[in-house]
C-alpha cells in the first residue's frame, strides 16, 4: 500500500521530470521526403525516415500522414497499429531488438555484393578453422 506522502512525492517527481524533459507538441509526415517531423516543447524539431520504423515499412503516404501524438512522449499510427516512443527515436531505436538486428543485417553495398559473388564461385563462405 502506498501512503499519501509517498503518492504526493511520486506526483511531484513526475512533474519535475516533465518540466525537465521535452515532450511532443506536434508531429507530421512529409510525403516528398518520406520523413516524419516531430516538434518538442523546448522548441527543438527533428525528423526521421518513416519507413525505417517497425510497422511502417509498407505503409502508404496517406497512412503515414495520420500520425498522432500519444501522450507526452509517443507517436501513434492507429490504423497501422504502430506506436513508438520519441526518446527511443532520438536514440536511433526504430523498433524491437529483433527488428533492429534484422535491419542491421540487410545493409548491402557493391563491395559486399561482389564479395558474395566471389565466395559463391569458390563454393561459399570459408569454413572457420578449429
Amino acid at each position: 500500500m502506498v501512503s499519501e506522502a509517498e503518492y504526493r512525492q511520486a506526483v511531484e517527481a513526475g512533474q519535475e521530470y516533465a518540466k525537465a524533459t521535452p515532450g511532443v507538441v506536434a508531429a507530421g509526415y512529409d510525403a516528398t521526403t518520406g520523413r516524419v517531423t516531430v516538434e518538442l516543447t523546448n522548441g527543438a524539431r527533428f525528423e526521421f525516415p518513416a519507413r525505417k520504423i517497425q510497422g511502417l515499412q509498407d505503409a502508404t503516404d496517406a497512412q503515414l500522414a495520420k500520425v498522432e501524438r500519444m501522450g507526452r512522449y509517443a507517436l501513434c499510427w492507429e490504423e497501422l497499429n504502430a506506436d513508438i516512443l520519441v526518446p527511443e527515436l532520438m536514440a536511433g531505436i526504430f523498433g524491437t531488438r529483433a527488428f533492429m538486428a534484422a535491419q542491421a543485417g540487410r545493409v548491402t553495398s557493391p563491395a559486399k555484393a561482389a564479395a558474395s559473388r566471389r565466395n559463391g564461385i569458390k563454393g561459399g563462405r570459408p569454413r572457420k578453422a578449429a
